[in-house]
């Protein structure tokens, strides 16, 4: 399963949570209001990361590693999102919270064991705050170059950027840009969407015409 290398550790005060957020979800499901909005943000999410054109046409590998970091990417650009002012914390932990559920029972259904469970969790914090960390700083700094390399190393597990993880660069800034413009009510709703990646073909015409 996928595990964080060299993209730094997990904060402490983050990664101890890993427990506590599964004991917190079974608070949250007591809340069925909260429930559906979180569901609805959850499958915004988790649709968009089974996009099958990053995996025909990018070339993302489609595996369980593959569509495990589609899932942190778009995770890690609404909690981006939610993380700017305007926003209660409200929405984020539930959300995380999921998320978390979610590769606990995909484990299970994979005969992961009780006992190992626990320690794959860990991996898989890990994981995602340390791609979280490199997206973040990619984007603040406006770094495409920078966010290639974070993303060829974690998606496509490769130390050189192909045309696919450039693709997969700009959707990334593109898809950032767009949920800094969406609407702050209807994120926390669920009610948004992420941008349509651009096909191959769209992005050979875009560079015929340039030149």
């Amino acid at each position: 399963m996928p595990v964080a290398d060299d993209r730094g550790p997990a904060p402490q005060a983050q990664s101890g949570n890993l427990g506590g957020n599964l004991v917190m979800l079974m608070k949250w499901w007591r809340q069925p209001t909260r429930d559906s909005t979180i569901e609805a943000i959850y499958g915004v999410i988790v649709a968009q990361a089974r996009e099958p054109l990053f995996y025909a046409q990018y070339k993302v590998p489609d595996t369980v590693e593959g569509r495990f970091d589609m899932l942190v990417l778009h995770l890690f650009l609404y909690l981006r999102r939610l993380s700017g002012p305007g926003f209660q914390d409200g929405v984020g932990q539930p959300l995380f919270d999921r998320f978390c559920s979610d590769l606990d029972g995909n484990l299970r259904e994979m005969g992961i064991g009780d006992i190992s469970v626990p320690k794959r969790m860990q991996k898989f914090g890990r994981a995602f705050y340390g791609r979280s960390t490199a997206y973040a700083k990619a984007l603040a700094a406006g770094d495409r170059a920078a966010g290639a390399v974070a993303l060829a190393r974690n998606v496509f597990g490769l130390e050189t950027p192909t045309q696919g993880v450039f693709l997969l660069t700009d959707y990334m800034f593109e898809a950032a840009q767009a949920l800094q413009e969406a609407d702050d009510g209807q994120l926390e709703r669920g009610q948004f969407t992420f941008p349509v990646p651009r096909p191959l073909a769209a992005t050979e015409a875009a560079s015929d015409d340039a030149h």
